[in-house]
């Protein structure tokens, strides 16, 4: 189940049955997108540095600017992030 605090960040999907860790790239990508302080907090404790930084580098869904952000954070070429690859 997803937490009261994060449940603004998923407005699509219904939060008393969704399971984030059987759905973990969308979860990720949902929090690195649009989540807060304390999302990134939450994600950071449930999920591993290499599954977050593999839907950094997979993800073409997240923005120019949010791939951008995370990719400096955790030091990743933009070469090998494909939101920032695609053509636009």
């Amino acid at each position: 189940m997803i937490p009261q605090e994060l449940r603004p960040f998923f407005w699509d999907i219904n939060p008393d049955s969704f399971d984030p860790f059987s759905h973990r790239e969308y979860t990720i990508a949902r929090v690195l997108e649009y989540g807060d302080e304390k999302a990134v907090a939450w994600l950071r404790a449930n999920f591993l540095e290499p599954e977050i930084t593999e839907v950094i580098r997979t993800e073409r869904r997240l923005t120019r600017k949010s791939a951008n952000f995370w990719a400096l954070v955790y030091g990743i070429a933009p070469g090998e992030v494909a939101a920032l690859c695609q053509n636009s």
